[in-house]
């Protein structure tokens, strides 16, 4: 590790509650190192913060490795930072200077309401994914690699889509708060594989009905979204979720049931 440390000053957004107010509350961030972690740093923050009896600042993180999309909030307007491709508990201190101050806060969006602090709901997102990503397949034995043929683009591009993290920056991101690359990466990969065909259009129907009624805002396509993902997902998966709900729109209705999205 470097033996230079920096010094910066956080502006964080506290609250207390979903129905309380809120508001920017200056901390320093004290000999923070560069090869530190922002979460680590704001461990260390933490630290501090407790040791004076006060209630730490509240954030989400679980592997802290980019992989399962529980960490994200707003750096200085941008969602999980200013680095392309990285989540926020893999940006590291040296992409920031000595003296800078960085104001957090939460992801807004009206479909993810504060927990605290920096914390969000983002349950929205499973109830989308509970209205129809999934397929009908029989679990049992494995069968054979090459049972199933598959054409080498359409897997990749099926892959590249099903890395989504369902992390909510695109929806952060969004000047509409739209969670359509979220929905679209969602319905495409499964839209791309031989797996997903029995529910395709009944998916596409209830997936953007989901989106709808959870009160996220409408695709503007200005590309923010794809901008801050941290896995890249592609702007062209909009496009075929828009293909498939209207594919679907034409020719089937989507079965009404309990407990939906609402």
């Amino acid at each position: 590790m470097s033996g230079k440390t920096m010094n910066l000053t956080l502006k964080v957004w506290r609250q207390k509650g979903p129905k309380d107010s809120g508001k920017f509350v200056e901390y320093q961030a004290k000999n923070v190192s560069p090869d530190a972690s922002f979460l680590e740093m704001l461990d260390a923050v933490n630290e501090e913060i407790v040791g004076k009896g006060e209630e730490p600042i509240a954030f989400d993180h679980d592997c802290r490795e980019g992989i399962c999309g529980a960490c994200g909030f707003v750096i200085e307007g941008e969602a999980h930072g200013p680095l392309k491709s990285t989540t926020i508990c893999q940006l590291h201190m040296r992409n920031y200077h000595d003296g800078e101050t960085l104001t957090l806060e939460p992801f807004r969006a009206k479909a993810f309401p504060v927990i605290k602090d920096l914390m969000v709901n983002r349950s929205a997102m499973d109830r989308i994914i509970a209205s129809g990503g999934y397929i009908s397949q029989n679990a049992g034995n494995p069968v054979d690699a090459n049972a199933i043929l598959i054409p080498k683009a359409d897997a990749d591009e099926a892959m590249s889509s099903a890395t989504c993290i369902q992390c909510g920056a695109c929806v952060a991101a969004c000047k509409n708060a739209s969670a359509a690359l979220f929905t679209s990466a969602k319905i495409s990969h499964m839209a791309l594989l031989p797996q997903g065909a029995v529910e395709r259009k009944e998916r596409a129907l209830r997936m953007v009905a989901a989106m709808d009624a959870e009160g996220f805002g409408a695709c503007t396509t200005t590309g923010a979204c794809e901008a801050a993902c941290p896995k890249d997902i592609q702007l062209t998966n909009i496009s075929r979720m828009n293909r498939e709900f209207a594919v679907a729109s034409a020719t089937k209705r989507p079965k009404i049931q309990d407990g939906g999205a609402g």
